[in-house]
């Protein structure tokens, strides 16, 4: 269990690691087109580099999203919200 926390306040969790979530995957998708329109090879593989990287950080926000959204829908459920 997380904490102890209210539904509210792992649904709040969730939809923060939501967020998170969709701002590394638009820096992933702005990596990916500076790796396609940058100047090196080197500079281009960097990019493609930080892309991967956004992307893995994507899906661990979205591990935490779908946790803590499962531990707030576990605590509406249990009738006591806390």
């Amino acid at each position: 269990m997380s904490d102890d926390k209210s539904t509210a306040e792992n649904m709040l969790d969730s939809a923060k690691a939501k967020i998170n979530e969709g701002a590394d995957r638009a820096r992933a998708a702005g990596h990916d087109l500076a790796s396609k329109v940058g100047g090196g090879t080197l500079e281009n593989a960097g990019d493609k580099a930080k892309a991967v990287e956004d992307r893995a950080k994507a899906e661990v926000h979205n591990a935490e999203a779908n946790a803590s959204y499962n531990e707030g829908k576990r605590e509406s459920k249990d009738g006591d919200g806390h």
